[in-house]
């Protein structure tokens, strides 16, 4: 469907109302979801004359189309029992049907590509295989740079080799895939622990008391060590630095690191900045930042990261006060 058509069908979407609007996206495909969603979302205002048209071209072609049995695939069943039998009809439903109830298989097409990946790590390649084959290549592609080397080159060679699969073993296929799924709770991870959890129990130590823990893990990990302490204290958190801190900062920061690293800071962080230089220089300042165009993400970043150098930095000799409870111990 082109720009055009995703236009026309979010126009009609949003005429239909909520409640209608749901029912037809239950019948459409992750990606068909997805591309309308988001063309909803950016659509504020329409023409009359194109909304007038949209519905008018939509009465007139489902004019022309009429639902012949609501349930076609009950219908294909009963009228093949009727004609041949419970026995013979078996055999061929499968065949003709094979495809039509896969509901375990199809919720993984709204899963993310990662927890996919989780749920099917331990399986045998040749499951893997035969369930992967079942969605889109990019998602399928996505998946597979989640599994290491050797997973990911024997479930390919299966795919490959893969001619087809039975009726019966994709209906066992699916059978277990949903008992799986079921537990949906189970499939997303709660967002506890990690490295940031780590960083915000360790702020509110006490300074004794994170020294202990962060050179105990930089023992067994110096680089998760290093991730912690580069969490304990991000760029927005300069804030909270009295003003005499943030003077002593100043001094060790280039102008023009400074004005890169401002374009990402929120407001208040600004005005702290602001207040702590002359009036002169703050002004100077305001301007750099105003009439400097848009900074690269990454370079915004770059310059914050040094700048937390230099702020750890000068915490280690004292200069700066961080945040921090627990023991409130003073020299």
């Amino acid at each position: 469907m082109d720009e055009t058509g995703l236009e026309d069908a979010a126009i009609l979407l949003m005429s239909l109302g909520e409640e209608e609007a749901a029912e037809v996206f239950k019948h459409l495909t992750p990606k068909e979801v997805q591309r309308l969603g988001e063309t909803i979302a950016k659509m504020k205002t329409v023409s009359r004359e194109r909304f007038d048209g949209v519905l008018g071209r939509f009465e007139s072609q489902a004019g022309e189309h009429s639902t012949l049995v609501s349930n076609t695939d009950e219908y294909v069943k009963n009228v093949l029992r009727k004609a041949l039998g419970e026995d013979k009809a078996n055999l061929l439903i499968d065949r003709i049907l094979q495809g039509s109830d896969v509901t375990g298989i199809e919720s993984l097409k709204w899963m993310d590509s990662g927890a996919i990946a989780e749920l099917l790590r331990h399986e045998h390649p040749q499951i893997i295989a035969a369930i992967l084959v079942h969605l889109e290549f990019d998602q399928v592609s996505d998946v597979l740079r989640h599994f290491n080397e050797r997973l990911r080159n024997e479930v390919m060679v299966r795919v490959a080799t893969l001619d087809g699969i039975q009726p019966t073993a994709l209906k066992d296929l699916n059978e277990v895939l949903s008992k799986v799924l079921a537990g949906g709770d189970r499939m997303r991870k709660a967002n506890l622990g990690g490295v940031k959890s780590a960083a915000e129990i360790i702020n509110m130590m006490g300074s004794a008391i994170e020294t202990s823990v962060l050179d105990y893990i930089r023992e067994a990990d110096n680089d998760l060590a290093q991730k912690i302490m580069d969490n304990m204290f991000t760029f927005d958190d300069v804030v909270k630095i009295d003003d005499k801190g943030i003077q002593a900062l100043l001094k060790e920061v280039q102008s023009e690191s400074l004005i890169i690293a401002l374009k990402g800071a929120t407001p208040e962080l600004r005005d702290k900045v602001f207040k702590n230089m002359s009036s002169r220089a703050a002004e100077t300042l305001k301007e750099d930042l105003e009439s400097r165009g848009p900074v690269r993400v990454s370079d915004v970043e770059s310059e914050q990261k040094e700048m937390l150098k230099i702020v750890r930095r000068l915490a280690d000799e004292g200069q700066i006060v961080l945040g921090g409870g627990g023991d409130d111990q003073f020299l």
